[in-house]
């Protein structure tokens, strides 16, 4: 195996040279791969609506196409689902990637070409590998099996004779991995690809807890559920006396911060490695590429092309949205992406802000639309992320969930306020002290709460009910919405998904 581990670092080192490329040449190389992507969609049936045969310079395709919401996206999407091809992009199109974003039920289809697949989901994958073993070069990484968590596959429902399937993009991945890193990966693909989310947790515990785990890849969230199963089944007190030589953790979806007391707790040891990526139904954008920074590197060839709204702009209806070029250090944006799977200026709902535009390197600050801002205080999931990673560490309390959402003014009378339902494994040894913690921290990262906070005169002190492990899981499982790359939703404006949670607690 060492011969191997030695052949494979090598082979993913590789790719460094070209990595450095878009590093150096980063406006060169999105705009190359943007004329590419007008030139091969042209004959396209969107094509021909926007005239890209017409378009010469970036201002021109940023005049003639307008930004697209996934609402209207979806006559061109629902069309090649049943079967048209040429709509959106050149290349036959069967794979579509499930993605409910929130847990609302309305689910939505993201186009999966061949080209995304190869050039943009599977790149990633090999160039996490290649930034990993490029940092670490005594990476044990190649001696063992790497443990995925997927999600599961489906028939497309609006062609159901058709060969075209759906599903969470980890298993459409899964699905069209080639053999060599189908026989490196557990469990195996009948298993990975279960859609009944606890039996298949019981099946993925039992087959995965005798094999050699050097690395895993997934959701913090349930590969928490998936760890702690094992324990159960092998009476371990941590999850290295199972999988002695565990490495490195893959982790992306959700941030990090508040699971981290947890993993320490669940795998005790300074060697453990963990890396963010930053991955999503529509494509595969960016890898922490340096050991001792959580910035994560955008990654430019990966046949999207990147262009920003300025979150002060997101509401107008007909935002503006500026190229790679134009960016700026510390400002919040909504990111849209044009992708080689025919998405064209489309708003992937995520926020993002840069820290760095040489090379142009970023940090997930949240969703547009996973905010609460009901009193002016616009707090974003970065900033209830710090607050709640700040009161567990001060008060040595282990997280595995939240959510927060207002409380409305009832009367002349009454205050408002944020209410927090927070989902605990190890449970604060001070409620006080995490609460006044949170509600600190909050003030400190955000001067428009810190604001409203101001003698308790437009909000007093959150609320928040301390909940044991189970009740996010309850609430997923009620919504139809177990497993896969289902979140609970950080922060909302409205209280739709606060009471939901209230009701069964």
């Amino acid at each position: 195996m060492e011969v191997v581990n030695t052949f494979m670092t090598w082979i993913f080192k590789n790719r460094i040279g070209q990595i450095e490329n878009f590093k150096t040449n980063p406006i060169e190389v999105q705009e190359k791969l943007l004329f590419e992507l007008i030139e091969k969609a042209e004959d396209t049936e969107f094509g021909k609506k926007y005239l890209f045969s017409k378009i010469r310079t970036y201002r021109d395709f940023a005049n003639q196409v307008p930004v697209h919401s996934y609402e209207q996206m979806t006559p061109y999407i629902e069309k090649t689902m049943k079967g048209k091809q040429n709509v959106l992009w050149p290349s036959e199109i069967i794979w579509f990637s499930k993605s409910s974003g929130t847990t609302s039920s309305r689910s939505k289809y993201i186009p999966v070409s061949e080209e995304s697949l190869e050039d943009c989901h599977f790149k990633g994958g090999k160039d996490m590998l290649s930034l990993y073993v490029g940092n670490y070069p005594d990476s044990k990484l190649f001696t063992g099996k790497s443990l995925s968590i997927g999600g599961s596959l489906s028939k497309n429902p609006f062609n159901g004779e058709s060969e075209s399937q759906v599903g969470d993009i980890s298993a459409v991945i899964m699905h069209n991995l080639p053999l060599w890193v189908q026989f490196a990966r557990t469990p195996s693909l009948d298993v990975a690809l279960m859609g009944e989310w606890e039996a298949k947790i019981e099946r993925m515990a039992q087959e995965v807890m005798d094999e050699n785990v050097v690395s895993i890849a997934g959701v913090p969230t349930w590969t928490i559920v998936l760890i702690q199963r094992i324990l159960e089944l092998k009476n371990a007190r941590n999850i290295l006396e199972v999988w002695p030589n565990l490495e490195v953790f893959f982790h992306g979806a959700v941030a990090f911060g508040p699971y981290r007391n947890l993993f320490k707790e669940l795998i005790p040891s300074s060697k453990m490695r963990y890396l963010e990526i930053y991955n999503a139904s529509e494509g595969f954008f960016g890898i922490q590429d340096q050991k001792e920074s959580e910035e994560l590197l955008l990654m430019l060839d990966y046949g999207i092309f990147y262009e920003f709204i300025p979150m002060e702009d997101i509401t107008n209806e007909s935002p503006k949205a500026i190229p790679l070029s134009e960016v700026e250090v510390g400002k919040n944006y909504a990111m849209l992406i044009t992708t080689n799977a025919g998405l064209w200026r489309y708003a992937i709902g995520d926020t993002v802000k840069f820290t760095n535009t040489s090379p142009y390197r970023i940090k997930i600050s949240g969703r547009t639309k996973h905010f609460i801002n009901a009193f002016g205080e616009e707090v974003i999931v970065e900033n209830a992320d710090k607050a709640i990673q700040a009161a567990a560490e001060a008060t040595n309390a282990t997280i595995t969930n939240y959510t927060a959402a207002p409380i409305y003014f009832g009367d002349s009378k009454s205050k408002a306020a944020h209410e927090w339902i927070i989902e605990f494994r190890q449970l604060p040894s001070d409620e006080k002290k995490f609460l006044e913690t949170l509600d600190a921290t909050l003030r400190e990262v955000n001067s428009d709460y810190d604001a409203k906070r101001y003698k308790d005169l437009a909000l007093i002190a959150p609320k928040i009910h301390f909940v044991p492990e189970g009740v996010f899981e309850k609430w997923l499982k009620s919504k139809g919405k177990l497993g896969g790359q289902n979140k609970v939703p950080r922060l909302s404006n409205s209280r739709e998904y606060i009471e939901e949670v209230l009701k069964l607690m």
